[in-house]
This record gives C-alpha cells, structure tokens and sequence, in this order.
C-alpha cells in the first residue's frame, strides 16, 4: 500500500490567529479615562449645585431678617386691635376700666385660647 503523501502545492494554513475585529474604544485605557471624565463632569455639576443650594438658603435667611420688622409691626397692631377691643368689652361688662396692676407701666396681656365646648364625661 502506498503512503499518503500531502496534495501537490501543499495543505492550505492552519489558522490560529483568532478572527476578531479590533477592540476599538474596549480597550482599559479609553475605558478607564471615559468614566473619570464622566466622574469629574458629575463633582462639577453636584459642587455647582451645593453652591447654589447654599445661596439659596442665604437668599431666604436674609429675606426672612429683612421680613422680621413687616411682621413685629403686624403683630403690634393685632396687640394694640386686642387691647382695644378688651378695653370696649370691659366697660362695657363693668362700666368703666379697672387697672389690675396698680401701675401705669404696659403689661402685655396673654391671651389663652380655650375651646368654646367643653364637655365634662
């Protein structure tokens, strides 16, 4: 029996490379710079909007001091409207104003607000 012998001209290559396309942007270098510029655009964005949030809130403490004397003024003619109108209804209950503290100095008078029905069960 005769030996085999290989085809005239050869057997064709043996591949051993692998046929991949090349790995492009996949590579750790590209990879790895991508998400630290993508991780530097978001501590940008987050400090911008701390320093924002912090002006705000200065912005809203400064507004509410400058609101604070509107307000003491409000409250002072509520007091004054209070006083008045106890004064009216008291002589009008007594017939003439009764000084409690035997004083001429202003006292401020507490008001306590008590529920118009109460029932004792």
């Amino acid at each position: 029996m005769p030996q085999d012998m290989p085809p005239a001209g050869g057997y064709d290559a043996v591949q051993y490379k692998r046929n991949l396309p090349s790995r492009g942007l996949f590579r750790p270098g590209p990879l790895i710079a991508g998400g630290a510029v993508l991780m530097l655009f978001g501590w940008y964005k987050l400090i911008g909007g701390i320093r924002e949030r912090n002006e705000l809130a200065r912005e809203k403490m400064w507004a509410r001091i400058h609101l604070i004397p509107l307000l003491q003024a409000e409250e002072d003619r509520d007091q004054v409207r209070r006083h008045l109108a106890d004064q009216a209804r008291e002589k009008e209950l007594m017939g003439e104003n009764v000084r409690v503290y035997h004083s001429d100095r202003y006292v401020r008078p507490t008001f306590g607000v008590t529920p118009a029905n109460v029932s004792k069960e």
